[in-house]
């Protein structure tokens, strides 16, 4: 019970946290659209830095990413830890300083906006936001539901599921409509140094309980000496290269991700950014990762359904402090939501709103507040859709959860051409858009594949090429359609192929 009310209260502070630098980022908001979405694109290097880090801290980080290097082995660092810190970094650095240069000059606020303006097209501005929405909305979903599921076992029960779900998806909502990506940005970076302390902290306290680094690894080398080698099983080449590849350029598509290219103040911030995120990401996953695996060799028993992480803090560190890093893994699961809600919420109003009602040109103060309200309504509509979602679990929705990371992938390679390719045509990014997409989701729900050959237009799809996942072969698909029908199309009447001449944008 004593535990039980530490976790809570826990929790309870973080929210009051956070409402609190909610309230303090309104009263410094200006009511415009672009303020609430981008903070203006005043964010500093530390405040960028670690919003963008904390935005992706989520349940894997501190159970699943954990619980695989507990079941399989810490090689999972070199994805995540390794390949996905330089690939995102490079990412951000080619796609993300070129969308920042861009964006300053026109005023974007998402990608959808970009690619419309470029191509001259409302309906591909629709397309893309529709397609992110579509691999956004599970992700809100289940962190509403792993927070619920959180709120149940802290309270045995007492808590239903649906109260506490609700509980933190109404908090969400208030606190995301009431203090826009200031507030937002602000909180995750406290969040961001909070979790990365406790994370170092709790290696600490459990490396000096067991005798230090090299006695933990000496236990895994005896108990499991197969998770020392490099290779072979669930980690084959093709896999980890899939993986990395995947979810590193998903990441990069991510709303809540690819938003903040736009919210930097000055290509100083961006470049210090770039450096400095590759360090951050080994300073979170090999400790965390680490802990799993050592978990494996110090014969720690972890309950069915349950969690490597409280399962070895709870045997080898205090009560309290492990309620305050799984009730931390908790605000980790908001910091996520949050940035997810807002992102949502900009793409409903403005790559659907706005284009659909008639109101892309108006850019009056009047019409800029109403837009302000609207994207607030927004996160209201987003949150409350995916809240009764969470409720009922369909299976399709979680499976798309645990694949939406190539699904953003998909888009990568069109934007990165879009960006760079004058050639690259209106007709070769919808090919490249919705060809790959399509590409993917036949592999990832077999029904369709099986519907479609049904209908005389599908065969059989393997699940892998050569050991190469349907997500990475995906990309190369669209980048093939991209350049094959741009180079046999012309560019249409409305499409301004000068549009991302950006010599005169002041950069610092």
């Amino acid at each position: 019970m004593a535990e039980t009310a530490l976790q809570l209260g826990i929790v309870g502070a973080y929210m009051v946290v956070a409402l609190t630098v909610g309230v303090v980022a309104y009263r410094l908001t200006d009511r415009t659209a672009e303020d609430y979405y981008l903070a203006s694109r005043t964010l500093g290097t530390v405040v960028l830095l670690f919003t963008t880090f904390a935005t992706l801290l989520s349940a894997f980080t501190f159970f699943g990413g954990p619980n695989l290097a507990y079941s399989a082995g810490p090689e999972w660092i070199l994805v995540m830890g390794l390949m996905d810190g330089v690939i995102f970094a490079v990412l951000w650095y080619v796609l993300g300083y070129k969308q920042w240069l861009v964006g300053k000059r026109h005023g974007y606020v998402t990608l959808g906006e970009m690619l419309g303006d470029r191509f001259g097209s409302t309906r591909l501005r629709v397309v893309v936001a529709g397609v992110s929405l579509v691999w956004l909305f599970p992700y809100v979903m289940l962190q509403q539901k792993g927070a619920g599921q959180a709120i149940v076992g802290l309270t045995g029960g007492a808590v239903p599921f649906w109260v506490g779900a609700g509980g933190i998806t109404l908090f969400m909502v208030l606190y995301v409509a009431l203090s826009g990506m200031r507030g937002v940005a602000w909180t995750d970076t406290l969040q961001g140094l909070f979790m990365l302390s406790l994370v170092w902290v709790a290696v600490a306290w459990v490396l000096s309980a067991v005798g230090g680094a090299g006695e933990a690894t000496a236990l895994l080398a005896a108990e499991q000496p197969d998770f020392l080698g490099l290779g072979g099983g669930l980690y084959t080449p093709q896999y980890i290269v899939s993986s990395a590849v995947s979810i590193g350029f998903g990441v990069t598509m991510f709303p809540q991700i690819n938003q903040r290219f736009f919210a930097a103040g000055s290509k100083k911030v961006l470049k210090r950014t770039f450096a400095l995120w590759p360090v951050l990401v080994v300073l979170l996953f090999v400790p965390a990762f680490m802990l799993g695996a050592w978990a494996a060799g110090l014969g720690v028993a972890v309950p069915e359904g349950g969690n490597v992480i409280p399962a070895i803090l709870s045997e080898y560190t205090p009560t309290w402090f492990a309620a305050l890093v799984i009730a931390g893994a908790m605000a980790a699961m908001m910091s996520s939501s949050d940035s997810m809600l807002l992102s949502g919420s900009s793409y409903l109003t403005r790559d659907l709103y706005r284009p659909l009602t008639g109101r892309d040109d108006d850019s009056d103060e009047r019409t800029d507040r109403r837009e302000a309200l609207v994207a607030r309504v927004g996160v209201v509509a987003f949150a409350t859709c995916s809240f009764v979602a969470s409720l009922y679990t369909p299976g399709t929705l979680v499976q798309i959860g645990d694949t939406a990371f190539s699904g953003f992938a998909q888009l990568t390679v069109p934007v990165a051409l879009a960006l760079y390719w004058q050639g690259t045509t209106r007709s070769g990014m919808f090919a490249g858009v919705l060809g790959s997409q399509l590409f993917y989701v036949l592999h990832v729900f077999p029904v369709l594949s099986t519907l479609s050959g049904l209908a005389g237009v599908g065969v059989a799809l393997p699940a892998t090429y050569l050991g190469w996942t349907p997500g990475v072969v995906g990309i190369l698909v669209g980048a093939l359609l991209t350049v094959g029908v741009s180079l046999v199309t012309a560019p249409g009447a409305t499409e301004d192929r000068s549009a991302y001449a950006v010599s005169g944008v002041e950069g610092d």
